[in-house]
């Protein structure tokens, strides 16, 4: 018992912050990194190169397109090279200048950024969402609730869906999930990684940053 509730004072019930909008230079800037980079993200696999797709990491052909190289089994030594430099150089750059990733470039910044947008744009600045929350449930809180989780969820789901057309065709992934007959570990990563974007974006934000990362 005495165990119990001395590990239960360890930890603090999370309460939601609610950050103000901000503007200046740096936040300028940091809308601006996640902007090219959400496009990038998003309209890279849309890109075609060379009569394929501009980055395609054909598992099932073992054959994998990063705009003008292919590379084959044969030559995964090269790939392997290539990935450990992208991960060196992201050790190196957090390491001599960490603020800039995790406020400019980080994954989950960029895509909290562009869910406080959407919280934003739908509930209003800081003040009134913290107004709406404490208010009790009504037709107008249910709608603009309804509304922001809607938007965040369809932005989720498009982002499981880019990420997966990294693997597969974009177009032919595309035309199967909306026929509903993407095969299974199609499905299942578009809605995992959709999922993981709706909570890590949408409900965890920067305990992400706090105990995960």
């Amino acid at each position: 018992m005495n165990v119990i509730q001395a590990s239960e004072t360890l930890y603090e019930k999370r309460e939601k912050i609610y950050p103000r909008e901000v503007h200046g230079v740096f936040a300028f800037l940091r809308s601006s990194s996640s902007i090219v980079i959400l496009s990038v993200f998003f309209f890279l696999p849309w890109v075609s190169w060379d009569g394929h797709q501009s980055i395609l990491l054909d598992l099932p052909a073992r054959k994998f397109h990063i705009f003008a190289w292919t590379f084959w089994p044969q030559d995964f030594i090269y790939l392997a090279l290539l990935l450990m430099l992208a991960a060196f150089s992201l050790f190196f750059f957090t390491a001599i200048a960490g603020r800039l990733w995790c406020g400019y470039a980080c994954p989950q910044t960029v895509w909290t950024e562009l869910f406080l947008l959407i919280e934003r744009t739908v509930e209003g600045n800081r003040m009134r969402q913290i107004k709406l929350d404490r208010q009790p449930m009504n037709l107008r809180k249910f709608s603009l609730k309804t509304l922001k989780h809607g938007l965040w969820i369809a932005i989720a789901a498009l982002t499981g869906f880019t990420f997966v057309a990294y693997f597969s065709p974009a177009a032919a992934l595309g035309h199967d999930m909306l026929a509903f007959t993407a095969g299974p570990w199609e499905t299942f990563w578009v809605a995992f990684y959709g999922f993981a974007t709706y909570g890590n974006a949408g409900w965890m934000r920067e305990q992400v940053c706090k105990y995960m990362c």
